[in-house]
């Protein structure tokens, strides 16, 4: 191999220190602005060339900073007389222009690949005691806004974003979708969260909560939760103490992976399984829905664990009258959530209470315990269950969850139809209904009048969201939403309807249509996960409160509770459900059930010292095994 000629050689070390970035690149300038500078010092100090005609030459110091000051300032080159000493400055002046020109070109172009740096949002996050979002989906717009309402009595909180996105287009999302941040920070920064790299950029060993959001559009998106949450789980340099993590999993399958990955570190929520309890447990009770949006949004009433010793030793019912502005709905006892336990259950020295209340500061026992009117109080009646019909409208992957929930309600010998565009793949047999498939325009008038929906019990219309976007999902959902009403009106029935949406904003345009519940399914996975995410035992609560066994919520006739034509105040409520092994947390209006901005007549968490007229065909609002 031939060696090297010199001129390669400094090319190649040119090219190197070029390519070492600004800092080198100024260093550079710099040191050819020395050797500029000490050469012109010493043609003059040599040549001795005086900088006026007849003067005395300059010394070596001298001449340097003579050419120092042409080199910065090409003003001065006007004042300096004598042709050698000009032509020795001109080129001084003409090399510290180019010097000066190099300079700001790389100043410039340091600045624009730092704002090019920024707006890819790949610096590092300094947060502490922060909620990271890792991923982006339609789900993050709604938990942001929770978490900012939750955040309010924060000082410094933070939320970070971390997702394979561009900054600047989540950022202008985030503006435009969610809005008032309140006190809340919101920093998004852009990487692939399942990259042990990109996931340090957004400090996850500092996060007080981190959920997981699976990619949109993604052929297999529980496989990128799993694998963000064994990126955060197994990174090697994660905290000592455990983290909080929080995600949902839409495929059971993927269940058992995800709980071996997150161990006790990690909450799961299955989405699709949770919205079709809520739609069948919606099904068969009107205003449901808005209970549990009132349970799970922080703008309101929200689920809190307290300490209350001078409760100790008293029963679950006075427990419950101690308390006027919030309501006892369980204990947890050694560890495990009870919710609904019987009345004269005893709270131990080391039982934590579980109350609803408007926010954890209102939680505080009332001056005097309340105290009930048994003559107030109706006898208990004996319901029999009897077969009923139920009309599914629509088609999407959780109908077979949501049949399976539903078996555990109904009466034997029950009855399903479903009615889909799109074929339905076996759904199996039922032990207390039968299920009858039928192929057709789940939105056509004919179809429906054929069907003659005054005949079911129950009607749920669900959303095609595997097969529709999701505006032409709802789209659907509202025209045979608008189909049914007028069949109704025309029959002079009222039909109980439930509705799943996908974008909450269509909720608005499906007031008209008066149905009795709608479920928007990304708005109540959002709001769960918002609210583990603040408090992970919330998560033991919730899949009671959302499973077939164990206590969970109905609406009931207020006659089973009180005598027709009282009027009685809350407490009297409590002490009436007690008494039926169930626990009252609120009541529904029934003259305000279609009215939106009283919240369709629910009330969770009345102030128990107020009295309410109840009449034939109120609502209360319970807590019961069945």
């Amino acid at each position: 191999m031939q060696k090297p000629r010199l001129s390669e050689r400094f090319k190649y070390w040119f090219d190197g220190v070029m390519s070492k970035g600004t800092i080198a690149l100024i260093g550079l300038l710099f040191v050819a602005t020395i050797v500029m500078i000490v050469l012109a010092g010493l043609i003059l100090w040599i040549t001795r060339i005086p900088p006026v005609d007849g003067g005395a030459p300059l010394d070596f110091l001298a001449a340097t900073w003579s050419s120092l000051m042409h080199s910065i300032d090409g003003g001065t080159l006007t004042a300096d007389e004598g042709y050698a000493f000009r032509t020795v400055m001109l080129f001084v002046t003409i090399g510290g222009v180019i010097v000066v020109a190099g300079l700001i070109g790389v100043v410039s172009n340091a600045f624009n690949l730092k704002l090019e740096d920024l707006r890819k949002g790949r610096s590092q996050v300094l947060e502490k005691d922060h909620t990271l979002i890792l991923g982006w989906n339609s789900k993050v717009f709604p938990i942001i806004s929770e978490l900012a309402i939750a955040n309010q009595s924060r000082r410094g909180a933070a939320i970070v974003v971390l997702a394979d996105q561009d900054k600047v287009e989540m950022e202008d999302a985030i503006a435009a979708r969610v809005g008032n941040l309140r006190k809340t920070r919101v920093i998004v920064r852009s990487g692939s969260p399942t990259d042990i790299t990109d996931l340090e950029i957004s400090s996850p060993h500092t996060a007080r909560s981190i959920i997981i959001l699976a990619p949109e559009d993604h052929p297999d998106p529980d496989s990128v939760v799993v694998k963000t949450a064994l990126a955060v789980t197994n990174n090697p340099h994660r905290k000592a103490g455990d983290y909080h993590l929080v995600g949902e999993i839409e495929n059971p399958e993927y269940m058992e992976a995800a709980k071996l990955v997150g161990r006790h570190e990690a909450h799961w929520i299955l989405g699709n399984d949770l919205i079709s309890r809520i739609t069948v447990q919606s099904s068969r009770q009107s205003g449901l829905s808005v209970v549990y949006s009132e349970l799970l949004d922080f703008d309101g009433d929200e689920i809190y664990f307290s300490d209350q010793p001078s409760l100790v030793g008293g029963t679950y019912l006075s427990a419950q009258l101690a308390f006027d502005t919030s309501s006892l709905i369980g204990l947890v006892v050694d560890g495990a959530v009870v919710l609904n336990p019987s009345g004269d259950t005893v709270i131990g020295a080391s039982d934590r209470l579980i109350l609803i209340a408007e926010d954890d500061s209102t939680i505080a026992l009332a001056a005097a315990p309340g105290t009930s009117v048994p003559s107030a109080i109706a006898p208990p009646r004996r319901v029999k269950k009897t077969p009923e019909r139920t009309l599914v409208l629509g088609y999407n992957s959780s109908l077979t969850v949501m049949l399976t929930e539903l078996n555990e309600y109904v009466a034997p010998r029950s009855t399903v139809i479903v009615v889909s565009d799109v074929d339905v793949p076996p759904l199996g047999a039922f032990s207390n209904m039968k299920v009858e498939v039928r192929t057709a325009d789940s939105a056509s008038r004919a179809v429906l009048d054929g069907l003659d929906p005054t005949t079911f019990d129950h009607i749920m219309l669900l959303a095609y969201r595997e097969d529709l976007d999701v505006q032409q999902a709802d789209t659907k959902t509202l025209i045979t939403l608008l189909h049914l009403r007028q069949i109704e009106e025309n029959a002079g029935l009222d039909l109980t309807i439930v509705s799943e949406m996908l974008d909450d904003k269509n909720r608005e345009l499906a007031e008209v249509t008066k149905a009795d519940d709608f479920i928007v399914s990304d708005k109540l996975v959002s709001l769960l996960l918002s609210q583990v995410s603040e408090n992970k035992q919330l998560t033991d609560v919730f899949d009671t409160l959302f499973s077939a066994n164990g206590s969970e919520i109905y609406l009931r006739d207020v006659e089973d509770y009180i005598v027709a034509g009282s009027t009685v105040d809350f407490f009297t409520v409590v002490d009436a459900a007690t008494r039926r092994g169930e626990t009252a947390i609120g009541y529904r209006v029934a003259a305000e059930a279609r009215n939106a901005e009283t919240s369709y007549g629910v009330r969770v968490n009345p102030r128990k010292s107020d009295t309410v007229n109840f009449v034939p065909g109120d609502k209360i609002i319970v807590l019961a095994q069945d």
